[in-house]
């Protein structure tokens, strides 16, 4: 059973693209540690927290990829859910500084006691395990997926309209978590944390672990999204994207579909917060902000939608573009130049990097068919029609 499923769930593009995040997972993490820092090969830590996020971004981007690429819906507000997962490990990573804080209180994080809170809030509870912390970055998440989820596909709220509530929603958030009375460090954020499992955050070591296990989770995430789409599953999800009104009519429950893929969808880009805020250090209501979410969809456009390698690679290739451009001169207008670019892929390349690459050679190879027909025919060969046979 097992060669069968890797067989039909890994095709040559996406082993290559396993292969290559496992190797950058290995290889980057040893050059920062067993090399010099004199050594020309060796890779900074600052590097290493860097690449760190963008593969962080690459697992949201496929998560945003699952749903809209292969079943038509477009999400506005997956940033949502990346922050909910991010909260959910910071609130774990301020819970371990104890009496390490500023104002040494052994249990009340330094914006409580700063507020004059009496007492821990029930939904802080049980934070100061990290085993809750991460069933709370897939629950938390999930949860609010499921019940926005059906809600909305119950009502057939679909196309422009459903991108549009899902932005509300990430907006709304946006909105509660600036408030301070909340318990979330309001505008500040969740900060300053100081180690992870017993390990100190800031040093190379915990770096590159945490780089090598982010690599991992992306090589999960895709194994996981690979599965799913060449599954009979995969077909259906396919089937409503392109005509959903048909699929419904031929019996299939639209709705359970739409709901099943959303929720998992959710809990991947909570696990891909959650891995990027250790690495970078801050977790603030900014992350809710509704552009964000909105960048992210130009990740996977510009990728290439429905592709899966190409959503992970649109999110690696705009956050390398954006932290090239905001570190110069050009910094003022990233924003113009992320929406035009926006605009000249959906012009000029519709389907994405990937998609493209995948279209130029399918039509290569159906040429190359054709021309071998073509040849035949004229050497006097008749191709057999297996059919009869």
């Amino acid at each position: 059973m097992t060669p069968y499923f890797l067989t039909r769930t890994l095709d040559r593009s996406a082993t290559i693209f396993i292969l290559i995040v496992a190797a950058v997972g290995i290889v980057l993490p040893l050059l920062n540690l067993l090399l010099p820092a004199d050594s020309p090969l060796q890779v900074p830590t600052y590097l290493i927290s860097l690449f760190g996020k963008y593969v962080c971004y690459a697992i949201l981007a496929l998560s945003i990829d699952l749903i809209w690429g292969y079943c038509g819906i477009l999400s506005l507000g997956h940033g949502a859910f990346f922050a909910l997962g991010g909260y959910a490990m910071g609130m774990y990573l301020m819970r371990q500084i104890g009496a390490r804080g500023v104002y040494g209180n052994p249990v009340l994080p330094d914006f409580m006691v700063f507020l004059n809170y009496k007492a821990l809030p029930w939904y802080w509870y049980g934070f100061d395990m990290f085993w809750f912390a991460a069933l709370m970055v897939l629950v938390v998440p999930g949860l609010l997926a499921f019940a926005f989820g059906w809600l909305a596909f119950r009502s057939r709220v679909t196309g422009v309209y459903l991108s549009i509530i899902t932005q509300a929603m990430t907006y709304a958030l946006l909105l509660a978590f600036f408030r301070n009375d909340f318990g979330f460090g309001g505008n500040n954020g969740l900060t300053d944390f100081k180690d992870i499992l017993g390990f100190a955050i800031q040093t190379d070591g915990t770096r590159a672990a945490l780089f090598a296990l982010s690599c991992l989770a992306l090589i999960g995430a895709f194994v996981l999204c690979r599965a799913i789409v060449t599954s009979k599953l995969g077909k259906v999800l396919i089937a409503v994207r392109d005509a959903e009104s048909r699929t419904r009519f031929l019996g299939y429950r639209v709705e359970s579909y739409k709901l099943f893929v959303f929720t998992l969808s959710a809990c991947m880009a909570g696990v891909a917060g959650a891995l990027y805020v250790p690495q970078v250090g801050i977790i603030n209501p900014g992350e809710f902000a509704p552009g964000n979410s909105i960048e992210a969809v130009i990740w996977v456009a510009v990728g290439g939608r429905g592709t899966l390698v190409g959503a992970a690679l649109g999110a690696v290739v705009v956050n390398y573009a954006k932290t090239f451009f905001t570190s110069g001169a050009l910094a003022p207008y990233w924003l113009f130049m992320l929406g035009a670019l926006f605009i000249l892929v959906t012009l000029l390349l519709p389907k994405g990097i990937i998609g493209t690459i995948n279209a130029w050679q399918e039509g290569r190879k159906a040429r190359d068919t054709a021309n071998a027909d073509s040849a035949a025919a004229e050497d006097g060969i008749i191709k057999p029609d297996l059919e009869k046979a």
